[in-house]
């Protein structure tokens, strides 16, 4: 909780509407100052929302995300978070790493490892919570005491659903934000606050008929404009899904060993995207270029260290062998690569064991 208080203020001169409008001044100039490329202002009213999430989740398209139904209620009614909330104040943050090897030529050659673009440098968790708080921070020297708290994908916030209604974009079709100037490679983070500060005008949807993004999906997660399954995302599999991948969508994963983005590189609006600025998100490791082989052959000593800091550890060394030992089984059938399966054939882990034995079988059929 940053800058909290009652809630139960008397109304001072800055929270007087002249004085509320000037302050909104003042954080999109402190947002900008800490990085933020957009700051918008929503009210909490979510109620359009409610039907659709909830029948989302009547359908299973959550999958194993619990946590989504748990706090379904929480989703929607964001004061349960932060009571006397009325607004928030959304940001976004541009990540897309402008010095980083071509997607589509990593995408092509089926030796190397595909990390999705958001992952190449460091957790975003920690650098947007970090600056948000500063800007909370901000907040409360200039408006006194109040009810606020800071989050980025770390709580049962309906982030996207925020940020559209502040104007910072609106939904895709791929569920995912989209803005006409900076398309969607960019993170998202909010202040839920009880001050009662102007709110923006939410924007205008521009998907217009386009289907690529839809058209796209190797696994055909996207199930229909604005819906996704995510139990055929392939960014769920590999990085939520704690268990067996689904063997009937393996070779659809193709390389992407840690998340997916061909719906965002199809999109037409991602033409205008603009990159990072933030040093923080530039590429670690070699990342965007390493090979299934190389990456495959980390003790999971190494992938502690190399990985500290990173939004990838969070799912483990066991997590990251079994989606690389998928894409060993979608790699062209070399020496290299077979040696590298057969050396962990035998590993501790059951589920890397049953994905290596599946990718060994796969190589085995490719020889006769």
């Amino acid at each position: 909780m940053a800058g909290a208080g009652s809630g139960n203020h008397e109304e001072k001169p800055e929270e007087k509407p002249e004085g509320l409008a000037a302050l909104v001044r003042s954080i999109r100039a402190w947002a900008g100052e800490l990085g933020f490329q957009h700051t918008g202002i929503a009210a909490l009213d979510l109620s359009a929302a409610g039907p659709r999430l909830l029948e989302w989740l009547e359908q299973g398209f959550h999958g194993e995300l619990d946590y989504m139904a748990r706090h379904a209620a929480l989703r929607l009614d964001p004061q349960k978070l932060v009571p006397g909330a009325v607004r928030s104040i959304s940001v976004r943050m541009n990540y897309w790493p402008a010095t980083a090897r071509d997607a589509h030529e990593v995408l092509g050659d089926a030796s190397l490892a595909y990390v999705s673009r958001y992952a190449l440098g460091r957790d975003y968790h920690k650098v947007l919570r970090g600056r948000l708080a500063k800007l909370a921070e901000r907040i409360a020297q200039a408006a006194g005491p109040h009810g606020c708290r800071v989050f980025t994908d770390s709580a049962p916030v309906m982030e996207v659903e925020l940020a559209s209604g502040a104007g910072l974009g609106w939904r895709g079709k791929h569920t995912l934000l989209l803005d006409r100037e900076h398309g969607s490679w960019f993170f998202l983070g909010e202040i839920l606050t009880d001050l009662p500060l102007p709110v923006d005008a939410p924007a205008s949807a521009h998907c217009g008929t386009c289907t690529r993004c839809i058209d796209v999906c190797p696994t055909g997660a996207i199930v229909a404009p604005y819906r996704l399954d995510a139990r055929r995302c392939i960014s769920y599999l590999t990085i939520e899904l704690k268990g067996s991948i689904p063997e009937h969508l393996r070779a659809a994963i193709g390389n992407r060993v840690y998340g997916c983005d061909d719906c965002q590189l199809c999109c037409p609006w991602n033409r205008h995207a603009k990159p990072a600025v933030e040093d923080a998100f530039a590429v670690r490791h070699g990342l965007d270029r390493s090979s299934l082989v190389e990456l495959f052959g980390w003790s999971e000593t190494s992938f502690d260290e190399r990985m500290a800091g990173s939004a990838i550890r969070r799912i483990g060394y066991e997590r990251w062998s079994r989606n690389l030992a998928v894409g060993l089984g979608n790699a062209p059938t070399t020496p290299e690569v077979v040696a590298a399966l057969q050396r962990r054939a035998a590993d501790p882990s059951a589920l890397v064991r049953e994905h290596v034995g599946w990718a060994l079988s796969r190589h085995a059929a490719a020889g006769t």
